[in-house]
């Protein structure tokens, strides 16, 4: 158990809350950063942790000092990122590069020797399907603004963001700064994630792409690449404590889970498990892709973040509880007259 304070940001969000709850869980001590009505709303929801928990309210993550929310803080974990659609394509790469810059640059005046950043594996994808710590996705700045393509601008805003923290850590040896690059992650909502009185698919975060596959005019995922969002979380915390760059190199993890199925397999494996859900499964045929799991070295993440193939959590357990979860807030919704509709796709 640590009792270390550990700066959150990002906290309200699907990761953030297992981050959150998992920090907590180990006896740390937790200072989220949040905006208005979110911070309120913290402060709320993790009230029984007393004052282990607390909350500092900001404005803007890109450009407010906030100084003071630093002092006797451990490290940084920094999760908040821009998500896609919600900002022009210049506005979102500008604040995913200026966010996690304003919030790495003011932890380390404050003394902060440890930062962990939650990146994306759109920051490594590549046409020559290598997933390395050296493969950065070939995507530009030209394209992501005038390409028209959302999922495209989010990945350069991740890319960029990246490449401007370790261009940044490279001029700051001292501090131990680590990435995590996962692919899509899936899994439960935790009991201190507030679930919205009427249907909101932003809420639903990554798992809007299993929920499409619980209606019959749904949408297939792009792929069956995914990890579970508890996995994330853990490796956030196991970061925390990883050997110093000095011992292990640069700390950029491309990581996802070892385990996975076939789309088909998948259906199959819900109908049976769920038989109340089987005449709604999606009919569409599946993509014409075989079931993949990343190529990466888990021999890496082991060495960096302690974590073993078999840490990481079944494909059926991740399956099951991402659709249980969902169920259970198509319930809330529908018992306050709302009806279901088939979700956008991701």
């Amino acid at each position: 158990m640590s009792s270390e304070l550990i700066f959150v940001t990002g906290a309200s969000g699907f990761l953030g809350s297992h981050v959150v709850l998992q920090l907590l869980k180990e006896g740390y001590r937790v200072r989220a950063v949040a905006r208005g009505a979110k911070a309120d709303q913290l402060k709320s929801i993790y009230a029984s942790y007393g004052d282990r928990f607390e909350v500092v309210k900001i404005i803007d993550i890109s450009h407010d000092q906030f100084p003071e929310a630093l002092v006797g803080v451990d490290a940084i974990l920094h999760l908040a990122s821009p998500l896609p659609g919600r900002a022009e394509p210049a506005a979102l790469l500008a604040a995913a590069v200026e966010g996690t810059l304003n919030v790495i640059v003011q932890g380390e005046k404050a003394g902060v020797r440890r930062m962990v950043v939650t990146s994306s594996i759109a920051t490594v994808a590549n046409p020559k399907e290598s997933y390395t710590d050296k493969d950065w996705n070939p995507v530009t700045k030209e394209m992501a603004l005038t390409g028209g393509n959302e999922m495209l601008t989010y990945g350069a805003s991740k890319k960029f963001a990246e490449m401007a923290l370790w261009e940044w850590a490279d001029k700051h040896p001292h501090v131990e700064v680590t990435t995590l690059n996962p692919p899509f992650f899936y899994g439960p909502f935790t009991p201190h994630f507030p679930i919205p009185a009427s249907p909101d698919f932003g809420f639903i975060s990554t798992d809007l792409l299993v929920y499409n596959l619980l209606f019959r005019d749904g949408v297939f995922p792009p792929r069956t690449r995914y990890i579970d969002v508890r996995d994330v979380a853990q490796a956030h915390i196991r970061a925390l404590k990883s050997p110093p760059a000095a011992k292990v190199g640069r700390k950029r993890i491309i990581f996802s889970s070892p385990y996975g199925w076939s789309f088909q397999k998948t259906l199959d494996f819900i109908a049976e498990q769920r038989p109340a859900l089987k005449d709604r499964l999606i009919t569409g045929k599946p993509p014409a892709l075989a079931f993949d799991v990343l190529p990466m070295d888990f021999g890496r993440v082991e060495e960096v973040l302690g974590m073993k193939v078999e840490d990481f959590r079944t494909v059926e357990q991740t399956t099951l509880d991402t659709v249980d979860t969902l169920i259970q807030v198509e319930d809330q919704w529908r018992s306050a007259g709302h009806p279901i509709k088939t979700p956008p796709t991701f």
